[in-house]
């Protein structure tokens, strides 16, 4: 299904974090926001391709390239995004120079640099869209008491820093 799209059309997902779910015990997950530990953004590996409907209409999709989670992220999942490094950014956008063969080498977990931080059950209701969401969450408090705000929390104007 990849084959072409990693030859063709690889593509760079510029994110601030991303966020996982550890199994808890019973039906509960806790939600997790993975980040760099020194803050700024991170550059997702990804593929892009259009589909062609059989009524002609064309959809643009895309999807991330996972890989293993690293030994930090591993706690929370067993998997994460491939990270591109900045001076890798060339030798992963060029299709032309660079064949599948030449960027395997790329495609391994961010040895090190992230952070998983638990955060509020926020984030899996898609009606709460403000940065409250990356709230972190006290997990020895009680479920009626409310986390504090920390003021380390990437605000929505940090998205457009890359910009």
């Amino acid at each position: 299904s990849f084959r072409g799209p990693l030859r063709h059309h690889r593509i760079l997902v510029p994110a601030t974090g991303y966020y996982e779910w550890k199994k808890g015990e019973g039906k509960k997950s806790q939600p997790y926001l993975i980040r760099p530990r020194q803050g700024g953004i991170i550059a997702m590996a990804g593929l892009k391709e259009t589909y062609l409907s059989p009524d002609g209409s064309e959809i643009d999709t895309m999807a991330l390239i996972t890989t293993a989670a690293n030994s930090n992220i591993a706690e929370v999942h067993d998997r994460m995004p491939v990270i591109i490094k900045p001076q890798d950014f060339d030798r992963w956008l060029n299709c032309r120079e660079f064949e599948p063969k030449d960027i395997s080498g790329l495609l391994f977990p961010e040895a090190e640099g992230l952070e998983a931080i638990a955060i509020t059950d926020k984030v899996n209701k898609v009606s709460n869209t403000g940065p409250d969401v990356q709230i972190p969450a006290n997990l020895n408090e009680s479920v009626e008491k409310k986390p504090t705000i920390t003021t380390n929390i990437p605000g929505p104007t940090d998205q457009l820093k890359l910009f």
